[in-house]
């Protein structure tokens, strides 16, 4: 993908931003003011959840991290103070014009993903369903949320400039160990490469949130979280990474999983951006439990999960880059 016109590329892949419903039903309508500050906090590592020019639980949580890291009163608002702090990223478009190359709209995909565990361990993995759908993970939106940037715009392929999120990373120099599968992940999510080192990670239950913290105890990243269940609650307690494991399959094992009949058999779930636990899973020392990534994104801090701490794929991406194993994490009420 670039951000300047590329030569046109005869073979066009047809993909219809309009299938997608702009917004929800009584939405407030976008505010490029707002956008700004998501695509700010997101780049800065206090992520607002979706992007989508609207306020909401996850942007104030992202507010809330980015004022107690800079030392400022916690209000979860724009206040002056806040956006003074802000100040170096003012010029910043929250949008940007980009051209779509074949890069962008290449495959796999897999249109029809059941919910059936025995269905999707048949699958040779568990892909977007669409171009669409790639394209907002890229941007760390929704298909809506495309469609609302483009209106009038229907079928798009290669060579074709649309409006999206500038959520473009200051860099994509990953590691030089982690795959090409993995950096290719990452560049895909426009995940930042220049992320803190985390001495600490801490998930509060009463906040809903995943805060990084450095050797100082300091607040240097934040997340908003889906973090257990009634029936899976958050195993409260310090724990830490064993290992990070990106692109990963998934044991679906029913003696573990509360909302799974015993009658049913494990299954293998294969890897892929739609797999029920995302992109990525941070392995945790307290037993089938992990930090990791979602098929959802939108349901982030909305849903539960079977105790475990999910985040958008974006967010568990570069959460995984800032830890590594035998870093600390507190699971707290």
């Amino acid at each position: 993908m670039h951000e300047v016109p590329v030569k046109r590329i005869a073979a066009i892949v047809a993909l219809t931003l309009t299938a997608a419903a702009p917004g929800q039903p009584g939405a407030p309508p976008m505010d490029p003011a707002v956008m700004r500050l998501q695509v700010t906090l997101d780049r800065i590592g206090f992520g607002p959840g979706i992007i989508d020019g609207r306020s909401g639980a996850s942007l104030i949580n992202a507010l809330k991290g980015f004022q107690e890291s800079r030392g400022l009163t916690v209000t979860g608002q724009p206040d002056r103070a806040t956006m003074q702090a802000l100040a170096g990223w003012r010029g910043l478009r929250p949008t940007i014009a980009v051209t779509l190359d074949r890069d962008a709209l290449r495959g796999p995909y897999t249109p029809v993903i059941s919910k059936d565990y025995a269905e999707q361990a048949k699958l040779p993995g568990m892909y977007y369903k669409r171009p669409l759908e790639k394209l907002a993970e890229r941007f760390h939106t929704t298909p809506a949320v495309l469609a609302e940037l483009n209106p009038g715009v229907t079928n798009i392929g290669p060579g074709t400039t649309i409006t999206v999120p500038n959520t473009f990373p200051s860099s994509r120099a990953y590691p030089s160990d982690a795959t090409p599968a993995w950096r290719a992940t990452l560049a895909a999510l426009n995940v930042e490469a220049k992320v803190p080192v985390a001495a600490k990670i801490v998930v509060d239950k009463s906040d809903g949130v995943l805060r990084a913290l450095d050797g100082n105890g300091r607040v240097i990243a934040q997340y908003t979280a889906t973090i257990g269940s009634s029936r899976d609650p958050l195993p409260l307690g310090d724990w830490k990474v064993l290992h990070v494991s990106p692109n990963p399959d998934w044991k679906m094992n029913p003696k573990i999983l509360k909302g799974v009949s015993d009658d049913k058999q494990a299954q293998i779930i294969p890897p892929g951006p739609n797999n029920p636990v995302g992109v990525v899973w941070i392995d945790l020392s307290k037993e089938h439990y992990g930090i990791h990534g979602t098929s959802e994104p939108q349901q982030i801090g909305r849903a539960e999960s079977n105790g475990c701490v999910r985040l958008t794929n974006w967010d568990a991406a570069r959460v995984a880059l800032m830890v590594k194993g035998g870093t600390p994490v507190l699971f707290q009420a």
